[in-house]
C-alpha cells in the first residue's frame, strides 16, 4: 500500500506560479514512476506530467516550458513546480504512483488561476 497526500494548491492570478507537493508513505520503494493528474470541471482527468524512478519525465503539450516535474527521493516527496499558470490550468491536481500492477491516487488539491 502506498499513501499519497498533496499540498500546495490554492487561488492564483493568470501568470503567477504555485508548487504543489506529494508526500508518499508506505510500501515506496517499488514505486516505478509518479506522476500529476489533473480533472478540470467537466472533463476527463488528464495527464500533465511524469516522471520515472530513473528520472525520466514527460509532459503534457499544453504545460511544456511552465510547468516542472521533479522528486526528492530522500524525502519521499514529488513536485510540481507551475509557472506562468493560466485560467486554463484550473483544475483539481491529483498525485499518481505506478506500481507493478496498480496505480495510487492522492485525495486532490484544488488549483484555481483567475484571470
Amino acid at each position: 500500500q502506498v499513501q499519497l497526500v498533496e499540498s500546495g494548491g490554492g487561488l492564483v492570478q493568470a501568470g503567477g506560479s504555485l508548487r504543489l507537493s506529494c508526500a508518499a508513505s508506505g510500501i515506496i520503494f517499488s514505486i516505478n514512476a509518479m506522476g500529476w493528474y489533473r480533472q478540470a470541471p467537466g472533463k476527463q482527468r488528464e495527464l500533465v506530467a511524469r516522471i520515472t524512478s530513473g528520472g525520466d519525465t514527460v509532459y503534457e503539450d499544453s504545460v511544456k516550458g511552465r510547468f516542472t516535474i521533479s522528486r526528492n527521493n530522500a524525502k519521499n516527496t514529488m513536485y510540481l513546480q507551475m509557472n506562468s499558470l493560466k485560467p486554463e490550468d484550473t483544475a483539481v491536481y491529483y498525485c499518481n504512483a505506478e506500481l507493478p500492477g496498480m496505480h495510487y491516487w492522492g485525495k486532490g488539491t484544488l488549483v484555481t488561476v483567475s484571470s
